[in-house]
């Protein structure tokens, strides 16, 4: 499980930031208050438009930022506190991992296992099982430097899930991806949610949240507006369709200063 409670992040800006940002206060709440959990089995969604607030959320799930207030716990275990052994459970699939473009998919990934410090006979069934289900086998022993983007990302998706993690965080599952890898990764999140895994995304694409999520929290301008199955948020929201839930909902809070 994953238990968010009142998470609040809030970053100190520089003159540069502050110009750049068109305000006068030296701090920006990037997460305000948050309060959510994500259970075993299940794939829970951060909705919301770009600068919303929902990487700096998966960011400090995943430990690699520290709240300024509030408490997130992953499987039991403190961001903080525990921070190794949250490490250990999760997965943080990010279009930001950077691979060395001189080396081999083959090097990278037993590299990768190396050093979450699994066993040689792990690493190699582990690389055989995600290898085989992107498609990546044929291109082992390339420099990353010769693969396509989409085979690079493919990549990327098996390199951070090498230790088999209970937790699979996502930030922005298909952005920039050819639609045959995106449809190969949502798969694949499909499939991680059968064996049981938790999995959280963010998106700002209505289309990914109703084909991937359970459920979802809509986060506008670092506050979770709403949250539930999809269908109870359209209810809720007396709308239609999430489409006409996200938007109405985002006419009327987008202007409201956290």
């Amino acid at each position: 499980m994953i238990k968010v409670t009142n998470f609040t992040k809030i970053y100190k800006l520089s003159k540069k930031q502050m110009n750049e940002y068109k305000v006068k206060s030296k701090e920006k709440i990037a997460a305000n208050r948050i309060n959510f959990e994500a259970k075993e089995g299940e794939i829970f969604g951060l909705l919301g438009p770009n600068g919303a607030g929902k990487t700096t959320i998966l960011r400090s799930i995943a430990t690699l930022l520290k709240p300024t207030e509030g408490t997130i716990e992953v499987m039991g275990f403190d961001v903080v506190n525990d921070s190794k052994e949250v490490r250990r459970r999760i997965g943080f699939l990010t279009n930001d991992l950077k691979m060395d473009s001189h080396f081999t998919p083959d090097y990278t990934f037993k590299f990768f296992g190396k050093l979450h410090s699994l066993e040689d006979h792990v690493i190699e069934e582990r690389q055989k099982y995600l290898f085989n289900y992107f498609g990546i086998e044929g291109y082992a022993n390339k420099k990353i430097s010769e693969l396509s983007t989409g085979m690079t990302q493919k990549l990327a998706i098996a390199v951070s899930l090498v230790h088999d993690p209970d937790v699979v965080i996502f930030d922005e599952p298909t952005n920039g991806l050819d639609i045959i890898t995106a449809k190969a990764v949502t798969d694949y999140l499909q499939e991680l949610k059968k064996q049981g895994k938790l999995i959280i995304v963010s998106t700002h694409i209505m289309a990914v949240a109703e084909k991937l999520c359970d459920r979802i929290a809509i986060i506008i301008n670092g506050v979770k507006i709403i949250e539930g199955t999809i269908d109870e948020v359209v209810s809720d929201s007396d709308a239609l369709s999430l489409e006409d839930a996200f938007f109405s909902l985002y006419r009327k809070h987008s202007k409201e200063v956290v």
